[in-house]
């Protein structure tokens, strides 16, 4: 069960996880300062504030991932996802924490 503020157990990636993955990919791109011809959510954990927290973990070409926390505003806020921090640098293994 999910004490209230924290994150969600971590989870496979679902449809929704990799469309928010792929909406902010232009972000990612450009504090990384590199494309990444590959950009697969692998899994994710979400976190319930004035909105949602995202962590997800994405697969971005051999054996390289990125952690990403992206912001998604409450439906009437009518606000686009904001990449809010991201960890590079990742390996398969790595666990999906709070950052």
């Amino acid at each position: 069960m999910m004490k209230c503020g924290g994150t969600s157990e971590a989870k496979p990636a679902t449809a929704e996880t990799q469309q928010i993955a792929k909406e902010v990919k232009a972000q990612v791109e450009e504090k990384e300062g590199k494309a990444f011809d590959v950009f697969d959510a692998v899994e994710f954990k979400t976190q319930v504030v004035a909105g949602t927290n995202y962590f997800i973990k994405v697969h971005v070409g051999n054996e390289e991932y990125l952690h990403l926390r992206v912001f998604k505003s409450l439906p009437h806020e009518n606000k686009p996802l904001s990449l809010t921090s991201h960890q590079s640098k990742k390996a398969k293994h790595d666990e999906l924490a709070y950052f």
